[in-house]
């Protein structure tokens, strides 16, 4: 038997052995946080991506009630409508002009819109701590359009899995003080997980079959978790960027146009 001192010898020689056949990526050559930050953007679209002004997306999606593994609803047309704001210091308060809109055949499911001043439902407007707490739970993705601005810091954390990819794992702190993880690919570097906290419990959404509108890219598949549970999917099917909107889309009550009907301006094709 050996002695206790062979024995920890044995150990440091056999792990020094294994860093040699198996290095750690070179810790994946150590990326500082802004490195990674910086890849992910030029991943996802570069300035096509972080200087788009409209965004308009078709699709449909699927609601899960927290008791039952079952789907609880379900609208095969979805589709949201955004003015993209030009900075952002606050990545969770509403910033634009939004609308979202889920139909099952004539029936509106549900809708939430604001003009960039007033927040509304299918119901109408809605106070100002009903607008905090919709919205709240809304914005945090497009953050990262904004990260490498000055007044952002970037945080690299432990690595992780999302989508059942390897993801490097970033914590953007924006000018308000407001954190938001981002999970992003260690391979192809797109955004594949957004994590924050919200009224309602820690927000996780991952992204998946991702697809190009000209040198924009668009996750096809948004799923949405709240404390571990998931809330609902949302499949992407077709997206216009930078197409003109009118402003009077996002007013309560406004006529939407049919699906598919958006005019794209050249270079803002639908999906590759």
């Amino acid at each position: 038997m050996g002695s206790r001192a062979g024995t920890t010898g044995g150990w440091i020689g056999a792990a020094a052995a294994l860093a040699l056949v198996f290095p750690a990526p070179a810790l994946a050559r150590e990326r500082s946080a802004r490195q990674i930050v910086e890849r992910a953007i030029g991943a996802m679209g570069g300035e096509a991506w972080t200087r788009a002004r409209t965004l308009q997306l078709e699709g449909r999606i699927v609601w899960y009630a927290p008791d039952r593994p079952e789907p609880r609803a379900r609208a095969l047309d979805y589709r949201m409508w955004r003015v993209l704001e030009e900075d952002r210091v606050d990545a969770h308060e509403a910033a634009g002009q939004v609308r979202i809109l889920a139909r099952e055949g004539d029936r509106t499911v549900f809708e939430v819109g604001t003009d960039g001043v007033v927040t509304w439902t299918h119901q109408g407007p809605v106070s100002a701590d009903e607008a905090q707490r919709i919205w709240a739970a809304n914005f945090g993705y497009g953050v990262l359009r904004h990260a490498l601005k000055p007044g952002f810091r970037l945080e690299r954390l432990p690595d992780d899995w999302a989508e059942g990819r390897r993801v490097h794992v970033v914590r953007v702190v924006d000018p308000a003080g407001q954190e938001t993880l981002f999970g992003i690919d260690r391979a192809s570097f797109l955004v594949r997980m957004v994590g924050f906290a919200t009224p309602r419990g820690w927000h996780v959404r991952t992204y998946a079959d991702h697809f190009r509108v000209g040198g924009f890219v668009q996750p096809g598949r948004v799923t949405l978790s709240y404390n571990g549970v998931r809330q609902n999917e949302v499949f992407w099917e077709r997206a216009w960027v930078n197409a003109p909107l009118d402003p009077a889309l996002f007013r309560p009550g406004a006529p939407v146009p049919p699906r598919g009907v958006p005019t794209v301006p050249p270079g803002g094709a639908g999906p590759d």
